[in-house]
């Protein structure tokens, strides 16, 4: 079984790379109780078996965990290390966002088989070889997702799949006020029945407390701004990234540097392509803090690209999403004329209020 979670997370408290907090020890707890579980129950059925045999009952009648609460508390942490130490080779990590898009895919495929029902051969695929499935940031926002994964999980749940997964709500509050969300609400009866249900009330905004008194607009642009904004990701990541796509009305935005709720991306990949507030919002959406590279000097020649950066501060703004920029010049001379440079007043005003060390605390939907 090897160590036991609370003494590892003890062991990195005592070397500098965690803060303690009694929070975070307490849903330690639960999570070595569920490692324990994992490792004794039997793998997960699929086919025949899983329909005629039912799935066997965890302890308390929980098959899982679903960790919640707000901004930078370290849910993601948390599961990381349980994820890390689960005992169970069979087992996947993924960003929930990212997941839903796989299903999708898979069902769009089914589909042209001509099977009545496409969800469960797509259900069937992917509990095939799962013990456990750990989902990062628990969150519905389209319709087409909604209408899916009760009936998703509810057969990944009777597979036997162990399910934890971190959001920035309670499952009470997952999709409000979405478009026909009296249909979805037997996927929320589903999860508080099959999940343990634990707010992580930790004492410390631990993302916003790695940036408190850290440099987050650098300027100008060179080797040593990079450097810098490498040390601040690094440190904020802990040198851990993956990619990330959101699918956007039928087309991709990717993020290819992703960690836990934060992005990193050039200037050119977020304003150089044709992208709208559908597009941003989508973003703001998926996460909590942007790492932004690279902002030239705009002019009229950049017509264009300064109209999507404005649109793109605006929903950072709105959305309370922390930034971190590197650009050519300080806010306030970025665009010194051209059509639109009038405007862009507002844009370098937002610029400025982003940099204070505690903007961005207020939002009470963050995980």
């Amino acid at each position: 079984m090897g160590q036991h979670l609370q003494a590892i997370y003890d062991t990195r408290v005592a070397e500098g790379m965690l803060r303690p907090d009694p929070a975070q020890r307490a849903a330690l707890l639960r999570m070595e109780d569920l490692r324990e579980r994992l490792e004794a129950r039997p793998k997960p059925r699929t086919g025949l078996l899983a329909r005629l045999l039912k799935a066997p009952e965890a302890p308390g009648g929980k098959q899982g965990l679903y960790l919640w609460g707000g901004v930078g508390r370290g849910k993601s942490m948390l599961m990381d290390l349980f994820y890390q130490h689960a005992p169970t080779t069979q087992k996947r990590r993924v960003h929930f966002h990212a997941f839903m898009q796989e299903v999708q895919a898979a069902l769009h495929e089914a589909r042209k088989t001509g099977v009545d029902d496409a969800i469960k051969p797509v259900a069937e695929g992917i509990a095939r070889d799962l013990r456990l499935l750990c989902f990062d940031e628990m969150q519905i926002t389209d319709i087409a997702d909604a209408m899916i994964v009760g009936r998703l999980f509810e057969r990944l749940f009777a597979a036997g799949v162990v399910i934890v997964t971190t959001s920035n709500r309670h499952p009470s509050e997952l999709y409000k006020d979405g478009l026909n969300r009296q249909l979805f609400l037997p996927f929320i009866a589903l999860l508080e029945e099959k999940l343990e249900v634990d707010q992580l009330d930790a004492m410390t905004d631990y993302r916003q407390d790695r940036l408190a008194g850290t440099q987050v607009y650098f300027t100008p642009l060179g080797a040593a701004t990079t450097q810098a904004i490498d040390a601040v990701w690094r440190d904020l990541t802990q040198g851990r990234e993956e990619a990330l796509v959101l699918e956007v009305k039928g087309r991709e935005v990717r993020l290819p540097r992703y960690w836990a709720g934060m992005a990193r991306a050039g200037f050119w990949d977020l304003c150089g392509q044709p992208l709208g507030p559908a597009d941003y919002l989508a973003l703001v959406g998926a996460v909590k803090l942007l790492v932004l590279e690279g902002v030239p000097r705009l002019d009229a020649s950049k017509f264009n690209e300064a109209k999507r950066f404005v649109t793109l501060v605006d929903t950072l703004y709105e959305g309370h999403v922390r930034l971190i920029c590197s650009a050519e010049a300080e806010p306030e001379r970025l665009y010194l004329e051209g059509a639109g440079s009038f405007e862009f007043e507002r844009t370098a005003s937002r610029l400025r209020e982003m940099q204070g060390a505690d903007w961005g605390t207020g939002r009470d939907a963050l995980g």
